[in-house]
């Protein structure tokens, strides 16, 4: 089974937060975590900073509990949409080259989910995550994410599906065996929940390796022979062809 990933750590600019965030991840099992910046183009003047630096945070990382590595720190960039609307999730899922489609739950959402832009979304390789901070903090959230994860399980069936935190401090944090029992309250199955933290999550990071680095797969297939090319083969060929 693949390590346990929380692909949505938000980038503040308190280092000191960010630091007691990933000491937290390591210590709760976590192999791999992706610090996350939001850029949204609504604000004015609004840069795409630069990463944090895994060297700036700390001068040796924090050792995953129960192994021997150390955590793997990747970085993240999420545009926001300002129109949530069905035709801008249609395009994120048909057309965008991106590798995970994050939905607000935590409010009703203006549109439905449709199977086609969905199954097309799956077949591209895109994942969609959901976030489960907000369902611990407020109850209402917590029923709209509950209901509006429950209406994605039913038309994506538990497939490509990732959960993550986006926690703000480490009480928010929970384990990976703790997500993936909240992954039920959504609607997957005990191995898609299980999934949803640690294969899909590696999924979706590979996605993004090979999008900057290859645009497919090469394989070879023996192509069958003619009947004309096998009467002309001398007869020791034909035996061992035949063979």
């Amino acid at each position: 089974m693949a390590g346990f990933s929380d692909l949505n750590i938000p980038q503040g600019p308190d280092k000191k937060s960010m630091q007691g965030l990933l000491e937290t991840a390591a210590h709760l099992g976590y192999s791999a975590v992706a610090l996350n910046h939001v850029i949204d183009f609504k604000e004015k003047k609004q840069e795409i900073v630069k990463p944090v630096s895994p060297s700036e945070l700390f001068p040796s990382l924090p050792v995953v509990q129960g192994t021997s590595k150390r955590i793997k720190i990747l970085t993240r960039l999420t545009l926001v949409i300002s129109d949530p609307s069905h035709c801008n999730l249609l395009i994120a899922c048909t057309t965008l080259d991106v590798d995970l489609v994050c939905i607000n739950v935590t409010e009703k959402l203006p549109f439905y989910f449709r199977r086609p832009p969905v199954n097309v979304a799956i077949d591209r390789g895109i994942y969609f995550e959901l976030l489960y901070t907000p369902a611990i903090k407020d109850s209402t959230m917590r029923r709209y994410t509950i209901s509006n994860a429950i209406s994605l399980m039913q038309i994506c069936k538990g497939k490509n599906i990732v959960v993550s935190s986006a926690a703000e401090r480490p009480l928010e944090l929970r384990g990976p065996y703790d997500v993936a029992n909240l992954g039920l309250l959504f609607g997957l199955s005990e191995g898609e929940a299980k999934a949803a933290v640690s294969t899909n999550c590696r999924a979706a990071m590979l996605h993004g390796e090979t999008r900057k680095s290859a645009c497919g797969i090469v394989y070879t297939l023996k192509k069958p022979r003619k009947v004309e090319e096998e009467e002309t083969l001398p007869a020791c060929k034909k035996a061992k062809t035949q063979a």
